[in-house]
């Protein structure tokens, strides 16, 4: 990683991301009285902040047994104190890597030194960011079944045009899923660069019920993870129905995907304080409840990530050269 940032190029775009997001804050705070979302902010007790935070680890070691149950079928071989220690470097790395899926880079590559399949590590890495993004998707299409008549115009272009990005993508991933078992038809050369893809892909394959179990674990974790930030709203201000934070916060968590800002930084915000017009929330109590869950995000990584190195630290962790590696 300090490789990619001594890079001129990468150098440049982890500056245009840091911009993007000053620049969809400096926005935000110039469309929401700046008062009003301070004292929004000082309504929650410190003990909800650090109550907050806490949950948030908690919280991911759910995320650490889907994404351990996805790269040991497709043939991993990771433990799981190896697997916490990843995952938690991970967290660190959603703060300074474009997205919430920069964090899946850093998992991986720390992983890649312990697996016994790269391949399979990699494909249960994909296929857990695709589970997780399809588990986010269905926490929201839960919330919009749950309140047809809560939606207004505007909330329903946002999530017709969200599920037909997923539809397409799903289209994708089940062609890429059909034609890789047919690598043998294509010539030596070109096998050979797909056949250790075509494995871990086979593997995953012939354990649906693991699939399954990732599906059902991710959304476990973000129905949780929307549980806590209603409970943050609710120190804030927002008094709502639980339902309206099943529709909103998933939608809100998948804007965050898209590589414009810093850590989706900005964008999240910017989304709750969108969405939430419908259902008469203030638009400083969205954007406040934004604010205290990415400077949750935030420290969560930065103890993650030393939590990580002590782990590293400590005995028990398999050294990259104590692992032996099996072909793949």
């Amino acid at each position: 990683m300090q490789q990619r940032f001594a890079e001129p190029r990468a150098r440049r775009a982890f500056v245009l991301r840091l911009f993007g997001s000053a620049l969809v804050l400096f926005t935000l705070f110039l469309l929401v009285p700046f008062h009003d979302i301070v004292v929004a902010l000082r309504r929650v007790p410190l003990g909800v902040w650090l109550g907050a935070l806490v949950a948030y680890l908690l919280l991911h070691l759910i995320g650490v047994a889907k994404w351990l149950l996805l790269i040991n079928a497709a043939g991993a071989d990771l433990g799981f104190f190896q697997a916490v220690r990843c995952y938690y470097y991970g967290l660190f790395g959603n703060i300074f890597l474009p997205s919430i899926i920069g964090g899946d880079v850093v998992r991986a590559g720390l992983a890649l030194k312990m697996s016994r399949s790269p391949s399979g590590l990699l494909m249960g890495s994909l296929a857990d960011r695709l589970i997780d993004t399809v588990g986010l998707a269905a926490v929201a299409g839960i919330g919009a079944l749950l309140l047809p008549n809560a939606l207004d115009q505007r909330s329903r272009v946002i999530f017709f045009g969200i599920a037909v990005v997923f539809a397409v993508l799903a289209l994708a991933v089940l062609a890429v899923w059909f034609l890789l078992p047919v690598v043998r038809r294509v010539s030596f050369r070109r096998r050979r660069l797909l056949v250790k893809i075509r494995r871990a892909v086979d593997s995953l394959r012939r354990r649906p019920a693991r699939l399954v179990a990732a599906l059902l674990l991710g959304m476990l974790l973000q129905g949780l993870l929307v549980m806590l930030n209603a409970w943050l709203g609710n120190s804030v201000g927002i008094h709502i129905s639980p339902v309206v934070w099943i529709f909103v916060w998933p939608l809100a968590k998948i804007a965050a995907i898209l590589p414009v800002t810093q850590g989706g930084i900005g964008v999240r915000e910017g989304a709750l304080v969108i969405l939430f017009q419908p259902f008469g929330v203030p638009p400083a109590a969205a954007l406040a409840t934004g604010l205290i869950f990415t400077a949750v995000v935030m420290i969560g990584g930065l103890i993650g990530g030393g939590l990580a190195f002590l782990m590293g630290r400590a005995k028990g962790v398999r050294r990259p050269d104590s692992a032996p590696v099996r072909a793949s």
